[in-house]
C-alpha cells in the first residue's frame, strides 16, 4: 500500500468510526465516548464540497462515496451549515448512476441498481450528481440510461477544475 493510500485509508476509517451508523456516533466537542475525546471541534458556517468519484470503494455493500455524502449532508443539516455538494462521476464509477435496465446490462445482473434509493435520497438533500460525457461515450452509455435527475457534464477533469476555481474543496473518498 502506498503512503498516499495509507493516508486516505486512515481518513476513511476516522470518518467511518465517527459517523452515525458506522460505530460511535459523531461526538460533540465537549463530550467523550470511551477512550476518545474530541480536542479540535470542526465548526463550519458554509462549505462547498466536490466529490471526485472515478473509482468505487465499498464498506460492506455500501459505496463509500455515497455514504460519505449522506453523512455529510446530515451533519450539515444538524449544524445549520449552508452547504453545496457536487459529485462528479467518471470512469468505472459511472455505473452507480445507471437506471435498472442499464445497470443490469453493465453489471450482468438482474437486480436493478441497488443504490438508486440512496441516489434519490442524496438528490432530495440537494446533492448535485454529474456524469462525465466522455466516460459515457467510452462506455456506450446514453442519457436515457441514467437515473432521473443525474446531469451530464462536458468532461470530468475540466468540470472539477471549474468547481475548484469556484471555491469547492475536492474530496476523493
Amino acid at each position: 500500500m502506498t503512503p498516499a493510500n495509507m493516508i486516505v485509508s486512515g481518513l476513511l476509517a476516522c470518518i467511518l468510526i465517527l459517523a452515525p451508523g458506522y460505530g460511535a456516533s459523531a461526538l460533540p466537542a465537549d463530550e467523550s465516548s470511551g477512550d476518545i475525546t474530541v480536542d479540535i471541534p470542526v465548526v463550519l458556517k458554509s462549505a462547498k464540497v466536490l466529490f471526485d468519484i472515478g473509482r468505487v470503494s465499498y464498506a460492506g455493500d455500501m459505496p463509500v462515496a455515497l455514504r460519505f455524502m449522506d453523512i455529510m449532508t446530515d451533519k450539515f443539516a444538524r449544524q445549520g451549515v449552508k452547504g453545496q455538494l457536487v459529485a462528479v462521476f467518471y470512469g468505472e464509477a459511472v455505473y452507480l448512476l445507471l437506471n435498472d435496465d442499464a445497470y443490469n446490462a453493465r453489471r450482468h445482473v438482474a437486480t436493478g441498481n441497488p443504490h438508486k434509493g440512496l441516489v434519490a435520497q442524496l438528490q432530495g438533500k440537494r446533492v448535485r450528481l454529474e456524469v462525465c460525457a466522455a466516460a459515457m461515450k467510452m462506455q456506450n452509455i446514453r442519457n436515457a440510461d441514467l437515473l432521473p435527475g443525474v446531469q451530464t457534464n462536458e468532461g470530468a477533469n475540466l468540470r472539477m477544475v471549474q468547481l475548484m476555481q469556484e471555491g469547492f474543496v475536492r474530496l476523493q473518498p
